[in-house]
């Protein structure tokens, strides 16, 4: 039996999401969204089901999505991207990042992973026999900090893992922080692993700067993006990688033993709706920030100190400034136990020097969804 799986507790979501499920709770916890999804993309899945082909396809991704893929991220990014040598289709991001940590790192390599992080990076890593050597971010701004970046580096450093916008905080890192990161991994050899599933999911005028367009490090690094992310059809779970040829054929040979390939008519329907006009993106961002605005002026009003979201499907409050002699994780089974509304602590994003004083709360949801968790919510500071 493997220690390193059999000893994990279920996932914070697990926990969370089967308490809202048991008690009947609003469950703000989990990153889904309770639209469908774009309808004429769903259309194209149907359609493919029925009509297309629905055989094993090509191990790499059927070539209109690859094709996609590039087309979209030299539109939106500037970035070039050779889509038969530099672009792979997965069953999902995670299955990405499981395929290119366990395809890059040897045993006794040290990997650099910034807290708070998702919950799949360390279990992989180890399993990989690599070391993982945590940074520690804080927030309000839970922006890189280069002395702790430098200082956590040694002879056995040959990896950083990178998630922008960041997942657990809601942050869009800003140029000067991307670049200082690029400078350290060319200083120190290093390849990023870069976590971009929510690169359109930004807000208010932000704009996504993949660390793969930085000067230097277009070959040090792998681009993994989600379509599941992009399109809110998180079940979905097709991924996409992107990286020099050098590394992308070592990439493949761990996803042929993962998954192999990714159903077909998922993959035809996503290079559609990778070639939808600007409009549907800056329109879902724009809703997206509306239920954000919504919940996060909601809290606000209720008495909790909102940090401001930037990008993803979350918002952050920390706790910190009301004094509670309270955990992050103890005020959050409060909130599903006696208010009925799901939220995840952040304090289970850290291995070590856990932040214990911000809880997450998921806004993409309907209207009435978050209004009726504010209204029990309302409750919780005044009881």
């Amino acid at each position: 039996m493997n220690k390193i799986f059999a000893g994990l507790p279920n996932t914070i979501f697990d926990v969370m999401s089967q308490a809202a499920r048991d008690l009947n709770a609003i469950n703000l916890g989990q990153g889904f969204p309770e639209d469908p999804g774009p309808l004429d993309v769903r259309e194209k899945a149907a359609d493919a089901v029925l009509n297309g082909y629905n055989q094993y396809p090509s191990m790499m991704g059927i070539p209109e999505l690859r094709n996609a893929v590039a087309k979209h991220y030299a539109h939106w990014h500037g970035l070039k991207l050779e889509p038969m040598s530099e672009v792979m289709i997965t069953s999902g991001a995670t299955e990405a990042l499981t395929g290119a940590i366990l395809g890059l790192v040897e045993p006794g390599d040290e990997v650099l992973v910034f807290q708070p992080m998702y919950d799949s990076y360390v279990p992989i890593i180890r399993l990989a026999g690599g070391i993982p050597k945590f940074i520690r971010l804080e927030p309000p701004h839970w922006l890189l900090p280069e002395e702790a970046i430098r200082k956590a580096i040694t002879p056995k450093t040959k990896y950083v893992i990178f998630n922008n916008p960041l997942n657990p905080a809601a942050v869009v890192y800003p140029r000067d922080n991307i670049e200082m990161l690029a400078r350290i991994c060319q200083e120190f050899d290093l390849i990023a692993i870069c976590d971009e599933v929510w690169e359109h999911v930004v807000f208010d005028r932000r704009d996504h700067i993949p660390l793969i367009t930085i000067p230097g490090m277009r070959e040090r690094t792998v681009k993994i993006g989600s379509a599941g992310k992009i399109f809110g059809l998180t079940g979905w779970k097709i991924g996409f990688v992107c990286a020099a040829p050098h590394i992308l054929r070592v990439l493949t040979k761990s996803h042929q033993f993962i998954t192999f390939t990714t159903a077909p008519n998922l993959q035809v329907a996503v290079a559609y709706g990778l070639g939808k006009a600007d409009d549907y993106f800056i329109k879902m961002r724009a809703d997206l920030a509306r239920s954000r605005d919504r919940l996060s002026d909601g809290l606000s009003q209720i008495g909790f100190p909102v940090l401001k979201s930037q990008g993803t499907y979350f918002v952050n409050v920390d706790l910190a400034p009301l004094g509670l002699n309270e955990t992050d994780e103890a005020f959050c089974k409060r909130l599903v136990h006696e208010h009925k509304v799901a939220a995840i602590p952040v304090s289970a994003f850290y291995e070590q020097d856990h932040v214990t004083s911000v809880l997450r709360f998921c806004f993409s949801k309907k209207d009435e969804t978050l209004d009726t968790a504010l209204e029990r919510l309302s409750h919780v500071l005044h009881a």
